[in-house]
């Protein structure tokens, strides 16, 4: 007697499966940690998160928007949004000494957000992920760009370093990935 496969064991199955691939190529990389040792891949640490990209430098004119970023990350981090800060040196701003750099954004602007070691995030030199920004909405001109990532990698809007992250642009957008608060 033949058995017939189990239809429900099936579609969970199919649905596994589907959760498992849904992250984009980009974002199944690993990266280390600014200051750190501990390296993450995204897709396994953020699987099906929303994502505020943000390509960060220590001594910018725009640095004063960590503080910005961290009060969005509090806001919107209970409802799913994940702030991720990209230091780089690609505008000849961020310190050579990474320890100083994890100083800047940890001690001094207090931020809780993840921060990636310094890379590139501009032109053949660019770490996947902003290699991935950049053919989307175009690479960086400057620090502080960021990029509005959804749960299914695909990246909806790129806002320049003068939109600071408290902008009403920036916060409508984000109104529309993050999971809707719950009352308890």
């Amino acid at each position: 007697m033949m058995r017939r496969p189990n239809l429900t064991a099936v579609m969970l199955f199919a649905c596994l499966t589907n959760v498992a691939t849904a992250c984009p190529d980009y974002l199944n990389t690993e990266m280390r940690k600014l200051g750190s040792a501990e390296v993450i891949n995204f897709c396994e640490t953020y699987p099906n998160k929303p994502l505020l990209i943000v390509n960060t430098a220590s001594n910018c004119g725009y640095t004063h928007q960590l503080s910005g970023l961290e009060q969005v990350h509090q806001l919107y981090q209970e409802q799913g949004l994940v702030v991720l800060g990209f230091s780089s040196d690609d505008f000849f701003q961020e310190e050579d000494n990474e320890e100083d750099a994890a100083e800047v954004c940890f001690g001094k602007y207090e931020v809780t957000f993840p921060v990636m070691a310094t890379s590139s995030v501009r032109g053949k030199d660019a770490n996947p992920v902003f290699k991935a920004l950049g053919e989307a909405k175009g690479y960086p001109r400057w620090n502080f760009n960021k990029y509005v990532v959804d749960t299914n990698g695909e990246v909806l809007a790129k806002f320049r370093s003068d939109v600071s992250p408290d902008s009403p642009k920036i916060r409508k957008i984000l109104s529309s990935v993050v999971e809707p608060e719950t009352s308890s």
